[in-house]
């Protein structure tokens, strides 16, 4: 054997083949892997290298499916966003992940348990097609956002560009600020979605929702997602929107989301109660990569 074919041989056994399946909720787009049934071990740059929608496969989350943690728990919920950097919340991806689990028949049940970095996901699937997510008991306290303000407030104030802007933060295992607006048509997504997600009041940085309320029982929402920027759709920004709203007396406790990519139904009781959120979640296609 030449020195050449030694080489490549050698470069051949070091590639990592990986089956995936693309998936989106709302155009909020996903590959999802199962880590249960292949051995998976991703860097960021190789994260990155996926997700790039014109050398990859393109999406804005990078999803993986891991054994469960905890004994009363199904699964383990893994979420890297397109830039390589992991999370611990994506509401969409949540969906995505119990329809990929039952597609799969890695579970048959119609309730799943999922252990996140968060905290726990309980996952719902219905006859006919919808999936709710609990995504949990919202936070509201600065230091569990976390934002760098010394007392918890309904509107928070930043300068971006001089110009003062109004925001409500909540985390939903994730930060999210949320910024009223006319239209959000005209809002300004890109420029100050891209200043507040990296503002020094943020030291795990944010996502930006810029909510638009029809009446106490409708928005139209686009959100900025940190390590992302603007999606079709956010899951998790939706609930911190609704929660927002319900929480400054502007809207009712069920709430349909209208976000680029299609609608999502968010309900909230209150201080104390889970955001329960409900939607669709589909597959797109399988496919096998090298890295």
């Amino acid at each position: 054997m030449s020195s050449c074919g030694a080489v490549k041989n050698a470069c051949h056994k070091n590639l990592m083949l990986i089956n995936f399946t693309k998936m989106h909720g709302l155009g909020n787009d996903f590959i999802v892997i199962d880590a249960i049934n292949q051995t998976i071990e991703l860097m960021p740059e190789q994260i990155r290298f996926l997700a790039d929608r014109h050398f990859g496969v393109g999406c804005d989350q990078l999803l993986m499916v891991e054994k469960p943690v905890k004994a009363n728990a199904d699964f383990k919920y893994r979420i890297f966003n397109a830039d390589g950097s992991e999370v611990a919340q994506c509401g969409n991806g949540a969906r995505c992940f119990a329809r990929f689990v039952r597609d799969k028949k890695l579970s048959a049940k119609d309730d799943i348990t999922v252990d996140t970095d968060a905290g726990q996901l309980e996952l719902h699937v219905d006859g006919g097609g919808l999936i709710t997510v609990n995504m949990g008991i919202p936070r509201h306290e600065p230091e569990q956002i976390p934002l760098l303000m010394p007392e918890e407030a309904k509107l928070y104030r930043v300068e971006i560009d001089g110009v003062p802007v109004e925001f409500a933060a909540v985390s939903m295992g994730n930060p999210h600020a949320v910024i009223q607006v006319d239209d959000v048509a005209t809002a300004l997504v890109e420029s100050i979605g891209a200043q507040m997600e990296c503002h020094k009041l943020f030291p795990q940085r944010v996502n930006v929702g810029f909510m638009q309320i029809i009446d106490r029982h409708r928005i139209n929402l686009r959100v900025y997602e940190r390590g992302a920027a603007e999606t079709l759709a956010c899951g998790s920004g939706a609930c911190a929107a609704v929660v927002a709203g319900i929480d400054r007396n502007l809207l009712d406790a069920k709430v349909s989301v209208r976000l680029p990519g299609g609608e999502l139904t968010v309900e909230w009781a209150g201080r104390g109660c889970p955001v329960m959120m409900s939607g669709p979640a589909v597959s797109i296609y399988e496919g096998q990569i090298r890295l």
